[in-house]
């Protein structure tokens, strides 16, 4: 694969008259993408598919790369495989139907399963709205709502023995959704111990209730959600939409059919369900 690079270097130079530093953009780029695909001991460019080349530009965002440095790189291993193919040696270039700017331009932020452990054991349930927030983690992440979502269901939306919530949505469309066992049982913890404390007034229905007896609102939600993020030493800073994310991902690593996650998540269409194929 190296040579082939090398021939595709003189091919700009010589034939194309590219610049020595374009010349040079496209080594580190061809370069950092060849690695990767060495790491996934993949012999031969004829073996690549479509998934690697989106897990390759995955690889590289979680390194921090920009969006225009992700372009560029998807661009040159495009530019690579068209010349490959043009000479013969490249059976099926897998790249011709990937758009840089689209591909980016909404490609969701996830954590790691690990990540996602280690902010959901954060919390100090011995502390003071330790077992509010843990639960507020866990049913965020367990059930891939909205932030505005999750602060306005009420004690009445969770159906424990149904084993789901109901919310209203964008356009206060109602949906049922359905609830892991980890923020089942956060949950039960919550309303059993912490929950009837800090409500005082018993006509207070909220489910999530900030320290003065009020329902959270988006701003409590996104403060908790960073700090915790920072107390389990996350390298990411994390925003609430990212454990929707995170969800969303982890039923697509689990063979979940999109159409599942469409209805879940309350999609409009497919092609929003895909950016997390991405």
């Amino acid at each position: 694969m190296e040579t082939l690079l090398e021939q595709f270097l003189d091919f700009l130079t010589l034939e194309r008259g590219l610049s020595k530093n374009t010349r040079l953009a496209y080594r580190n780029d061809l370069t950092a993408f060849l690695r990767f695909l060495h790491k996934r001991a993949c012999s031969s460019l004829n073996q690549v598919q479509r998934r690697d080349v989106l897990d390759f530009l995955v690889h590289e965002k979680s390194l921090g790369r920009s969006p225009p440095t992700l372009s560029r790189r998807l661009v040159a291993v495009r530019v690579f495989f068209r010349y490959l193919q043009s000479e013969g040696l490249l059976g099926q270039n897998v790249t011709e139907t990937m758009d840089p700017l689209r591909l980016w331009r909404q490609l969701p932020d996830a954590l790691s399963l690990r990540d996602v452990e280690r902010l959901l054991a954060a919390p100090d349930p011995e502390k003071k709205l330790g077992l509010r927030d843990r639960a507020l983690l866990e049913t965020l992440y367990g059930t891939g709502l909205r932030v505005s979502e999750a602060g306005g269901l009420a004690v009445d939306d969770v159906h424990f023995d149904a084993g789901y919530v109901r919310c209203l949505g964008k356009g206060r469309k109602e949906r049922l959704v359905p609830l892991g066992q980890g923020a089942a049982r956060a949950l039960q913890a919550y309303l059993r111990d912490e929950r009837p404390r800090l409500a005082r007034d018993p006509a207070q229905r909220a489910l999530f209730l900030n320290s003065r007896g009020g329902p959270c609102d988006r701003r409590t939600i996104w403060r908790l959600v960073r700090r915790h993020s920072v107390g389990a030493a996350l390298a990411t800073p994390v925003h609430p939409h990212m454990l929707r994310h995170s969800f969303a991902t982890l039923l697509l690593q689990n063979d979940a059919p999109l159409r599942v996650i469409q209805e879940i998540f309350f999609f409009n269409d497919t092609a929003t369900t895909e950016i997390y194929t991405h």
